[in-house]
């Protein structure tokens, strides 16, 4: 099969990983294809994502490399399982840009999250017309069928609230963002009363950064820790003006979880957060 062009973010992290693994081990791309009895140009395929790879081989490889993390093997096995058109998302495929299924797949595969919005609702906590007027806004401006394809997209992927064992879900949200009037009063007031409602689930705590609080926090940036079902697999995803991204450096995880144990320090607990957002509403 011809190498993939776009591989989702779960493909590129299975590569991504087998590499480190080889990095760790000392071993090059070379001598890893020599073992499996292929060519490095395949090895290089298989850790950018652009190619699959068996569950047979990857244990080849972590053995090969010395590794003996069951519960990392079994992780990246799972993946290796995986294919397009098994999930949802994949019915968006061809119509969003792959950055949007990423997200959703991130999400869907996530053992628990935390979020950090200072402009905007988190995602997972918006009501369609709040997603809509965002949408709305974007610059330069969206065709129609792409604003509504958007807001579907985003409105499903509201499933990990609904199943069975949800993942836990930390937001801490600044009062600038609950203050927005995007799409207008009536639409924001709905908005707020939706997150109180969410904020009452055992799985969802929202702390609201609060316009009093006086020491800096730098948080420009919407951004959600993803933990995975091993450490190994754990994810950042920030947005930025020129889209999103995916972070999973070691040193890159470590600093994110130093940031969001500072967003509980400069944030309110969860009972003063609802007084908050409540007290916001009413003057709406």
């Amino acid at each position: 099969m011809p190498p993939r062009e776009n591989p989702t973010a779960r493909q590129a992290r299975l590569g991504a990983e087998l590499r480190k693994l080889r990095e760790r081990a000392g071993r090059t791309a070379r001598e890893a294809a020599g073992m499996l009895g292929t060519d490095q140009g395949k090895i290089s395929h298989i850790e950018s994502g652009r190619i699959g790879v068996s569950e047979e081989r990857i244990r080849k490889l972590a053995t090969f490399y010395g590794c003996s993390d069951q519960a990392l093997l079994d992780a990246l096995c799972a993946i290796a399982r995986e294919h397009r058109g098994q999930f949802w998302w994949d019915e968006y495929r061809g119509i969003l840009a792959p950055g949007f299924l990423d997200v959703a797949e991130m999400e869907y595969h996530a053992v628990s999250m935390q979020f950090v919005h200072t402009v905007s609702v988190p995602g997972l906590f918006q009501t369609e017309d709040y997603a809509r007027a965002l949408f709305r806004g974007v610059f330069p401006e969206l065709p129609p069928e792409e604003i509504e394809a958007r807001t579907e997209l985003r409105m499903r992927r509201k499933i990990v609230l609904e199943r069975e064992a949800p993942p836990p879900l930390d937001a801490f949200i600044h009062e600038a963002a609950l203050r927005m009037r995007f799409g207008g009063r009536q639409v924001v007031r709905a908005q707020l009363e939706h997150l109180m409602v969410l904020s009452e689930r055992s799985h969802v705590t929202v702390r609201v950064i609060p316009f009093t609080n006086e020491d800096f926090f730098e948080a420009t940036q919407p951004v959600t820790y993803a933990t995975g079902p091993v450490p190994q697999l754990d994810t950042v995803q920030v947005d930025t003006p020129r889209g999103g991204g995916f972070l999973d450096a070691d040193a890159e995880l470590a600093g994110y979880r130093i940031f969001f144990s500072r967003a509980v320090k400069v944030s309110l607990d969860p009972e003063e957060s609802r007084q908050l957002i409540h007290h916001i509403a009413r003057e709406l």
